[in-house]
């Protein structure tokens, strides 16, 4: 409802002013932007959802939006010294359709507008599945899929429709400083706190993105300055009635008065013992310790020119193997990791040209320093004083460095439509060293890569848009410039339907340090992955097509998105075995022919009165090697690849009967998949391919929450279950000699919650 009341003040100038209220139910709404339509004009409400702003007079559509809200519009004619009072009532956006979103077009677009489709994770989904961190949050998108694979250190990686984590670009803030080292541990490093939202691009859409973009993009969004106030947060976890895990949540955010400025803050810590699951006294699970803070912050200038800062520190200890108390090298199997990793960016908005055109330059970086031991104490007594002496500790230092500029110029009227005109270009170095002397392991490697890019987002009429662009790269590892072009077209049948279609090509480099790169046990040694001097850069080409559809009722909200998709890739990268030495297996990544990844997913959503809300995906899908590929000397080659089930999905259920008491129940699928299982433990005698079981994890989480009006301040009680029916690996390798890498299914077993959350109101 949009309750227009007009009334004429004399003013100084020839402006008029528009003020009002925005509200939804009962209750105003805090940070509602209201805006005049196709341009920056605007300001935002205040604690009392209140607002005000002068404009030139003229005819205009106004715009009003929030976070969590249907965004509405409303044409008026302002006259000279006209005061006109616009009070908005929003309905609540229950799926986050409506949410502004960057990622798939860099630039900001509804997700009903964007031409290529978003997911969205937000915080209250990452509360509501009692997300510790972001890889525990990414299982609850479709056809993404989280795995650990290493038994060991636990190191986990995300596969999106299908593809290695090496296909995934994941960016920091629109960033790409997660590093291919920070891509190992990075994901379990970054505290749930910590992030705003998460949008995800699946498949070649995310072309603008440069390399390791195939599979897709995640788009980590850090926290940023609202309103201020704190919250605490304090969870303890028993893991399968024995390991204890203790975290600490914290935030606070401060704005002046004026809202020119502010600062959001976080910091978070976390203690994990280890576990046994077999009773070998080596862990499944490895010790942890995390501590991290950062800050976002930013400053308006003036009304046009917005200045943004954020920085982050991770620190981290993590020991996965035999469970004494002795140094690593004196263990019988450990892996010992201490990282310290640093992560920024600085971005400078200013627009000009009546607000049709604007103009970004942004700084980023990441810095990672890293102290490492992985070893096996050997038998012989010439080998224990070779050991002794010289034991294998490591050390890393891997840093990102990125710096580009971007220049978005709105065209009014370009043949019938509107069109927006992206262009830019950055600058990537990425440093690699990583040594273990004792090993003979050196990778010192430093790549750079220059991208260009250009786009055009022709809103042909108010239903029909039509995204075109092209990246070119030229990697110093590659000898000329790579061309990746895109094009998605998007159709939306009046409110309720969207169609997309996407086609688009993407590329690989090779890289120095990967998830395939991690040294591991097997066999009684250590295996390690070198790169084929004649490795080259993989190829692809992926095309895409949806549809969307959501329906509202007076009560009942209801939709679904079936989407399908296929990717080729050209020069497919794979590990061939090469025997083994002294010190355990050889493997080389070497270009195979070419693999065809293909499948669909299927998204249901459903919401009653605001109560009762359901979401769930489902991906069937096959991934295949054109040409067999080898993972053993002793196994015949296989076409399959490894450790991608054919159907995967997740299911989220939140039942909210009122503001206090909140019940979520979700649970993530996993069907079975291939693997390689080599020899060396007492329970394995011989290299062999396996079929992994079918893994359902069911988890809920219930809170109540306590009003302490007089502090201004809220207290959460919640409590509940992970993996209820404690579907767990049960086939793990024992002793020192053990396949580390033969680890699948959740990365956790039955872990039984409780915490308090405090929260300013």
């Amino acid at each position: 409802m949009v309750i227009v009341l007009l009334t004429q003040l004399t003013q100084a100038n020839e402006n008029g002013i528009i003020k009002g209220i925005v509200s939804s139910g009962s209750e105003t709404i805090l940070g509602a932007s209201i805006y005049m339509k196709n341009t920056k004009i605007g300001t935002s409400t205040d604690r009392n959802g209140t607002y005000s702003f002068e404009v030139e007079a003229g005819n205009f559509v106004v715009v009003v939006s929030a976070v969590g809200y249907k965004s509405k519009e409303v044409r008026i004619k302002l006259k000279k010294h006209e005061e006109k009072i616009l009070n908005f009532e929003l309905e609540e956006d229950v799926f986050g359709l409506d949410q502004v979103v960057v990622t798939g077009t860099k630039t900001f677009k509804r997700r009903t507008d964007s031409p290529v489709i978003v997911g969205i994770i937000d915080s209250n989904m990452l509360t509501n599945v009692q997300a510790c961190n972001l890889s525990e949050g990414l299982k609850f998108q479709p056809g993404l899929r989280v795995e650990t694979d290493c038994q060991t250190c636990n190191y986990t990686q995300l596969r999106m429709n299908g593809l290695t984590g090496g296909y995934s670009q994941i960016l920091i803030n629109g960033r790409p400083v997660f590093s291919p080292l920070t891509g190992l541990y990075g994901l379990e490093q970054i505290p749930a706190n910590m992030i705003e939202r998460i949008e995800v691009v699946r498949g070649g859409g995310s072309a603008l993105y440069g390399s390791s973009a195939i599979g897709g993009t995640v788009n980590v969004i850090t926290k940023i300055p609202k309103e201020s106030g704190y919250n605490l947060e304090y969870t303890y976890q028993n893991i399968d009635k024995g390991t204890s895990d203790n975290i600490f949540n914290g935030n606070g955010t401060i704005l002046t008065h004026k809202g020119n400025a502010g600062a959001t803050f976080f910091v978070s810590k976390r203690e994990r013992d280890y576990y046994d699951n077999n009773g070998d006294n080596f862990s499944e699970l490895p010790k942890l310790k995390n501590n991290s803070f950062g800050v976002n912050l930013f400053f308006l200038p003036t009304e046009n020119q917005k200045i943004e800062l954020s920085l982050s520190s991770m620190n981290e200890y993590r020991y996965g193997g035999e469970m004494v108390d002795k140094e690593p090298y004196l263990t019988l199997q450990s892996e010992e990791r201490i990282h310290d990793v640093f992560i920024g960016s600085l971005d400078y908005q200013i627009n000009f040209n009546n607000d049709n055109s604007s103009f970004i330059s942004y700084f980023s970086g990441q810095k990672t320093a890293r102290d490492h031991y992985t070893g096996i104490f050997p038998d012989s007594d010439e080998d224990i004083q070779n050991h002794i002496e010289n034991p294998p500790y490591g050390i890393s230092e891997v840093s990102t460095v990125q710096g580009g500029m971007q220049l978005n110029h709105r065209l009014e009227k370009f043949i019938k439509g509107v069109n927006v005109i992206t262009t830019g270009t950055e600058y990537v170095v990425d440093k690699v060293y990583d040594e273990i002397e004792a090993y003979n392991y050196l990778i010192n490697q430093k790549t750079t890569n220059l991208g260009v890019f250009f786009q055009s987002d022709w809103e042909i009429t108010p239903s029909i848009n039509l995204l075109t662009g092209v990246r070119a790269d030229k990697h110093n590892l590659l000898n000329k410039f790579i061309f990746n072009p895109r094009a998605s077209f998007l159709y939306k049948m009046k409110e309720s339907t969207q169609f997309r279609l996407t086609w688009g090509t993407g590329f690989r480099a090779p890289q120095a340090f990967d998830a395939d790169l991690h040294i591991a046990f097997a066999g009684g040694g250590v295996s390690r992955i070198s790169l084929s001097p004649d490795l080259k850069e993989e190829r692809s080409t992926s095309i895409s097509g949806s549809v969307n559809y959501d329906k509202a009722l007076e009560k009942f909200i209801s939709g679904f998105t079936l989407e399908g998709f296929y990717t080729y890739l050209k020069d497919a990268f794979y590990q061939h075995p090469l025997g083994e030495d002294d010190l355990g297996e050889l493997f080389e990544k070497r270009n195979g022919d070419g693999a065809t990844v293909k499948g669909v997913t299927l998204e249901l959503r459903a919401n009653y009165d605001k109560r009762i809300q359901l979401e769930t995906g489902l991906t069937i899908q096959s991934s295949t090697y054109d040409t067999a590929v080898s993972y053993s000397d002793a196994l015949a080659p296989t076409r399959n690849f490894l450790r991608s089930p054919d159907v995967y999905g997740f299911a989220t259920l939140s039942i909210t009967p009122n503001k206090k008491f909140k019940t979520s129940v979700n649970l993530v699928y996993t069907g079975a998949m291939d693997l390689v299982h080599l020899a060396g433990a007492p329970e394995q005698l011989a290299d062999a391919y396996l079929k992994s079981p079918t893994f359902t994890e069911l988890s809920f989480k219930t809170g109540y929450t306590f009003n302490l009006n007089e502090l201004d301040t809220s207290f959460e009680l919640f409590g509940g279950v992970k993996n209820v029916l404690n579907e767990y690996q049960e086939d793990f390798d024992s002793g020192k000699n053990r396949d580390s890498n033969y680890i699948y299914g959740p990365g956790a077993p039955r872990t039984v919650f409780i915490g308090v959350k405090l929260n300013s109101i």
